[in-house]
């Protein structure tokens, strides 16, 4: 959440643990001297500072920089921020304007507010596991950060909306994301399709229901990403798929002209589209259907993303330098506007802020720093 906001322009001020800091500092090192590459790739164009909030010089520190804050955005455990001291009530005293952004595993109220939650579990008790992985077997956690980085994203869409109405009111307000809340949001459709069938929907692995071919299907190569995902949608794309794989006998086939009669022979369909997937790598076979215009997409992993020129192009895999690692490779800035260019900077080593920051909220030298640092306050 807040790096995308820092993306879009906000000087995020990143508040952390003098000494330690940020835990994933430390998750998965690879390099002993540098912080992990899990701070790295989620902190980006942000500022650090060190403040310990158990003292009470360090939330005075800390009321003096919400007073002119914008937004405050938390993520901690249930009633963490209350016993701190910090939670919305007592912020909204210091600061009437302020929107104080929470993320939490359940949400603040309701019979499992008090339960903790990681990615998981709020793919487990949102539906997603449920919906994914092969017909009868296992259901399987999605690789794809739903719950962290999904819950980010709605936290940035209801930090902006607080942001447009306080020009109205010009009153601050609490913006709460649950995990679970989000990521149900993203299964909406399983909802829908419990209704229409009136029974817990299951997973359906890779087909697409309610087209065919629409799967992934092997391609020339066999390792274990050496696949294209298919999805021809209307008779429309049918008659192009038919077409470019060397089939136009097929494209008017009365056995083949609606998604109906194609469901009924799917195993038939399915044999045919990889005979000729087959035959090509997985870039190749996306170009030639997707560009002539049937959906198609390479089962592509980290190392094809990392090369991906289209994705370079887009700067989306970017390579920003940090002090003590030097080059890495993170993901970009996913929201392109065209007045508003992003440049995806370094990450913030512990603290690298701390004085500027203070300079600029409370009016402290470098003395009086150096003092809170020695008292351990910052």
């Amino acid at each position: 959440c807040t790096q995308v906001l820092g993306w879009l322009g906000a000087d995020v001020i990143k508040i952390e643990q003098p000494g330690t800091g940020d835990p994933a500092r430390q998750g998965l090192k690879d390099l002993e001297d540098s912080d992990s590459l899990t701070f790295l790739v989620l902190n980006a164009n942000k500022r650090s500072i060190t403040l310990n909030l158990r003292t009470g010089e360090g939330m005075e520190i800390f009321q003096s920089l919400i007073r002119s804050a914008d937004v405050l955005m938390e993520n901690f455990g249930p009633g963490t921020a209350e016993r701190l001291g910090i939670g919305y009530e007592a912020m909204k005293q210091v600061n009437p304007r302020l929107i104080y952004a929470s993320v939490k595993g359940f949400g603040s109220y309701g019979p499992n507010a008090n339960y903790k939650s990681f990615e998981p579990v709020a793919q487990a008790v949102s539906g997603a596991m449920s919906v994914t992985g092969l017909p009868d077997a296992q259901p399987l956690l999605n690789g794809a950060a739903i719950g962290d980085s999904g819950t980010g994203i709605h936290c940035v869409v209801g930090i902006l909306a607080a942001l447009v109405q306080r020009q109205a009111t010009g009153e601050g307000q609490q913006v709460e994301v649950s995990m679970q809340d989000s990521v149900l949001n993203l299964l909406r459709v399983y909802m829908r399709d419990h209704q229409r069938l009136q029974r817990p929907v299951t997973s359906s692995g890779n087909w697409f229901r309610g087209a065919v071919p629409s799967g992934i299907f092997k391609t020339k190569g066999g390792g274990p990403t050496d696949y294209v995902f298919v999805h021809v949608h209307d008779q429309a794309m049918w008659e192009v798929f038919a077409r470019t794989i060397g089939r136009e006998d097929l494209a008017k086939d009365p056995r083949y002209d609606t998604q109906e009669k194609r469901t009924e022979i799917r195993a038939e369909v399915e044999a045919m589209t990889e005979a000729w997937t087959l035959q090509l790598d997985k870039q190749d076979a996306m170009h030639a259907l997707a560009g002539a215009g049937v959906p198609c997409g390479a089962v592509n992993d980290t190392g094809d993303l990392i090369n991906d020129p289209h994705l370079r192009e887009r700067e989306m895999i970017v390579e920003p330098n940090y002090p003590t690692r030097g080059p890495f490779l993170t993901v970009g800035c996913p929201i392109k506007m065209s007045g508003s260019p992003v440049e995806v900077t370094s990450p913030p080593t512990l603290g690298q802020h701390t004085e500027e920051v203070l300079a600029e909220a409370m009016g402290y030298d470098g003395e009086q720093v150096r003092q809170l640092k020695e008292k351990g306050i910052v």
